[in-house]
């Protein structure tokens, strides 16, 4: 081989005194239980040695693959969505993978095909926060799909890779029934997508169990300015006031603790809040908000790990993340009623 040759699989085959199918295994992944351990070191070593990469452009032109998922969001504007993609990305990345970022134009509703024939252009598919019925009409009927933050119940062939969020929504109202508080507000995003459904299921069970507690909602749009809006009108009306502000995301629970500061109500001195996610934003307001920690690289990276090992022909399991509270300080003991 001179030195301007570009190595083959042939020579990596010949420096490691093996056959090219199993340079072509090991290389591929695909070598337990065909190959040894010790001869696919071998052959990683003797790659490494002669600086012999893949031609993907080839293996693709006969398998047919594109080497390209598509990851659906339902929006760009929030960065737990960012996590999720950074995620994705980097387990790809290290599979020669290509991700492209698609926001469906409805949000969690429908999601069109951005292709001229999406299961032409790619190899799979891995949505977050969508149902599985909204993906039909970019093809995902016939490409292998994985389900983020979704029903597990869509539909038999979905997979999902959920994160725990009934368990932290548990953990919130655990907290503030701990600390006292009896008159509790949901304050709940106005969206209609199953992992919103889920906080308002698990938070209205924990409360249920607890003597003298009640729990009411209030739905507004996902947004600061909205969630202002929504708590100023609860906090100014007639009756007693809630103790604390059980909030979907963080989002609302910024809004609802600017809405308390324009009315002089102190948080968490006189109104508890927490929040749902852990965005930069959890830490930018003051008091620091008590939240719901979630792991979205992680989980964009657990849900492309899934992917690819679908689009290899496996079949993945559903998963499900464990998520954390993470205490601040906009929660504390709920105040005395006189």
């Amino acid at each position: 081989m001179s030195a301007a040759s570009r190595p083959t699989s042939k020579d990596v085959a010949r420096a490691a005194g093996v056959s090219q199918a199993a340079v072509s295994l090991v290389l591929g992944g695909k070598w337990p239980g065909r190959v040894s351990a010790a001869t696919a070191e071998r052959v990683r070593e003797a790659a490494r040695a002669l600086g012999y990469r893949p031609n993907l452009a080839a293996r693709d032109l006969r398998t047919g693959r594109t080497r390209t998922a598509l990851l659906v969001v339902p929006a760009l504007t929030n960065e737990f969505f960012a996590r999720v993609h950074t995620g994705a990305a980097s387990v790809a990345a290290a599979h020669g993978f290509g991700v492209l970022l698609y926001p469906s134009p409805e949000g969690t509703g429908p999601a069109t095909d951005p292709f001229a024939s999406a299961p032409a252009a790619l190899d799979g598919v891995l949505a977050s926060s969508m149902a599985a019925q909204a993906l039909s009409g970019i093809g995902a009927g016939a490409l292998p799909l994985v389900m983020l933050d979704s029903d597990p119940a869509t539909g038999p062939g979905t997979v999902t890779v959920n994160l725990a969020i009934a368990d932290g929504m548990r953990q919130a109202a655990g907290h503030l029934l701990e600390l006292g508080h009896r008159d509790l507000v949901h304050l709940a995003a106005d969206v209609d997508s199953w992992t919103f459904e889920v906080r308002a299921a698990a938070l209205a069970d924990a409360v249920s169990v607890v003597p003298g507690a009640r729990l009411r909602t209030r739905r507004c749009a996902l947004g600061v300015a909205e969630a202002q809006a929504a708590v100023t009108a609860l906090l100014t009306a007639p009756g007693a006031r809630p103790t604390a502000l059980v909030c979907d995301d963080d989002l609302l629970a910024a809004g609802a603790c600017k809405a308390a500061r324009r009315l002089g109500v102190r948080v968490p001195g006189e109104l508890s809040v927490t929040g749902f996610d852990d965005l930069t934003l959890a830490t930018a307001v003051e008091p620091e908000l008590t939240t719901v920690t979630l792991p979205g690289e992680e989980f964009g990276a657990r849900g492309m790990a899934a992917l690819l090992t679908a689009v290899d022909g496996g079949t993945p399991a559903d998963e499900e993340l464990p998520v954390t509270l993470t205490v601040r300080g906009s929660t504390g003991p709920a105040p005395a009623r006189t």
